[in-house]
């Protein structure tokens, strides 16, 4: 659901009732029953049938289709009744964000167990998590950490991913200030971040019937990927070449350093399945200026699936039956087995 005062009820509720979404898997929307219904009642739609956070694992995915779509409402991450009676769509509070924590760690603790094949999420308000008092900057760093420890025993070794059929960029580095980024690599854990990248993309590409291996674009830090060093205080010839040779030794097939200001250029990804990015908005301007409406975010090196819509809580346009679920649908898409 995301956050409840947010587009997340609204865009998971016009996703569950689309057939395609119907014929993808049994789509389970995890979040209060009661907001869920409210957003229904706004929209003038049906809210699907209910079952208890304590109740899924009873939940058969042999549920029969019919004329009615399947799935239900998995009720949790609760609001009090006086939270419900302050609540107003549009306005976030500490208690939506407390609300949307409860609802992605269930969904996730049902990925870790096996109730539920993969997890979607609508987008939060990481200030009313912090309103809440959760520390988590995000999503990404609460999934490595949650479903890291369950499976794995510590935290996964995780990267985020924004990709559409236009364009997909891993990033290096994701929720630190720019001025802490330079300081923030190293060979070793951009190596890993090449190979997360193209075991992803070699599985979609089989996933699509090709047999073409990825190609891999690693850019710069600095401009003109620190033109020799005159740019730079070495980080390509000493952290980012290192890394791209020891890629290529692991039989990947990697082009860069590359200057960014030109590695997105329309010739550039033509031949470039995906970029490694070396900080945030390295990667995620060129993204979101090519594919605003239809982009997905996905977490690399999870032991579950998780994908989620590349876009905020838009609250300005909440409960409107405004706001676009493209991404939400090329979420589902991705994340669907």
């Amino acid at each position: 659901m995301g956050d409840a005062a947010g587009i997340g009820p609204e865009i998971a509720l016009r996703a569950w009732h689309l057939p395609e979404v119907q014929f993808l898997g049994l789509p389970l929307l995890f979040g209060d029953a009661k907001i869920f219904a409210k957003a229904a009642e706004q929209l003038s739609c049906p809210a699907p049938p209910i079952i208890d956070l304590a109740d899924l694992d009873t939940l058969s995915e042999l549920d029969e289709p019919g004329d009615a779509p399947r799935g239900r409402i998995v009720d949790c991450g609760k609001l009090t009744a006086d939270e419900l009676t302050n609540f107003q769509p549009g306005s976030f509070s500490a208690a939506t964000g407390r609300a949307s924590f409860k609802t992605v760690t269930a969904a996730i603790d049902a990925a870790v167990v096996g109730n539920v094949d993969a997890v979607v999420t609508g987008p939060i308000q990481k200030e009313a998590w912090h309103q809440a008092g959760i520390h988590y900057p995000g999503h990404t760093e609460l999934l490595a950490d949650r479903a890291g420890q369950s499976i794995l025993g510590h935290a996964a070794d995780v990267r985020m991913m924004l990709a559409s059929d236009t364009i997909a960029c891993v990033l290096e580095t994701i929720h630190i200030p720019v001025a802490d980024v330079a300081a923030q690599l190293n060979s070793d854990s951009l190596v890993r971040t090449i190979q997360l990248a193209g075991e992803t993309v070699q599985r979609r590409h089989q996933n699509r019937g090709s047999l073409l291996p990825p190609r891999i674009g690693v850019c710069g830090l600095n401009p003109h990927a620190g033109e020799n060093g005159l740019f730079s205080h070495g980080e390509e010839q000493n952290i980012i070449e290192p890394a791209i040779n020891q890629a290529r030794q692991q039989g990947w097939s990697v082009e860069g350093p590359l200057s960014p200001d030109t590695a997105f250029t329309p010739s550039m990804r033509e031949r470039i399945d995906v970029y490694v990015c070396m900080y945030h908005d390295q990667g995620l301007i060129p993204l979101k200026a090519l594919s605003f409406d239809d982009a997905v975010n996905v977490t690399l090196g999870l032991p579950i699936i998780r994908t989620s819509v590349d876009h905020g809580t838009a609250m300005d346009l909440a409960w409107q039956n405004k706001a676009s679920i493209t991404s939400m649908l090329a979420a589902i898409r991705w994340a669907a087995p």
